[in-house]
């Protein structure tokens, strides 16, 4: 079985934050719903868990961090080509994000852009050929 990863991020508005992750291609699994947490998974393997804040209280004793005015974690998704990112990061911004709160990346063998969602958590979303990406010489750097 593949190893699976679940981001869970507080959210102020979790109606908001769910409309907002469906809008980007993420699908609701209701299974793991109720009215503190939407389960939203991008693929079989990746799932992001919005919980209201009293929810994500329960799971940590550390303050909830203002995504807006820091960070601690940059969360990134692959996608099947140049054009599959912009049409994410449209989609995103069209659903009430931020697009390109970052610097675009843009190498022979790399694209990327960036969003943030309504409560300010930061998301990549980059294309590689991975088969040229070896052949770059800055890759370390890139």
């Amino acid at each position: 079985m593949p190893k699976m990863i679940f981001v869970s991020l507080p959210v102020t508005d979790l109606k908001r934050a769910t409309a907002f992750y469906e809008a980007v291609g993420a699908v609701k699994n209701p299974q793991f719903c109720d009215d503190t947490a939407s389960c939203m998974a991008f693929s079989e393997a990746i799932y992001v868990m919005l919980t209201t804040h009293d929810k994500f209280r329960q799971f940590t004793p550390k303050p909830i961090a203002d995504a807006r005015t820091s960070n601690q974690v940059l969360l990134c998704l692959s996608a099947d080509g140049r054009d599959d990112v912009d049409e994410i990061v449209a989609k995103a911004e069209a659903a009430g994000g931020v697009a390109d709160p970052s610097p675009k990346d843009e190498y022979s063998f790399m694209y990327g852009r960036s969003f943030e969602d309504p409560d300010g958590h930061m998301w990549g979303v980059n294309w590689m050929d991975l088969a040229a990406a070896p052949l770059q010489p800055d890759l370390a750097n890139a």
